[in-house]
């Protein structure tokens, strides 16, 4: 039986062609992944900077090292914090 991860929260860029999802795992640990799109292509988001793999013990850590890792998010109304 495979397990997926359950998203947090996803936060979407001003232009809306890159996002970032909070995620949750079966094990209970949290990461986060970074996302685009292309308006032309409709096969949907793809990752683009292999962040998921990082293990955070919690939606804030994981929301925290976002931040810092990725420049737009704070512009994006990712300065709320989890669940905010």
């Amino acid at each position: 039986m495979a397990h997926e991860n359950k998203v947090m929260k996803s936060i979407n860029s001003p232009n809306g062609g890159r996002c970032v999802d909070i995620f949750v795992r079966p094990d209970a640990t949290f990461g986060f992944e970074e996302f685009r799109r292309d308006s032309e292509d409709a096969r949907g988001w793809f990752p683009i900077a292999d962040h998921g793999g990082r293990i955070f013990p919690t939606e804030e850590d994981a929301f925290n090292e976002a931040r810092s890792k990725i420049p737009w998010l704070v512009n994006a109304g990712g300065n709320a914090g989890p669940g905010g």
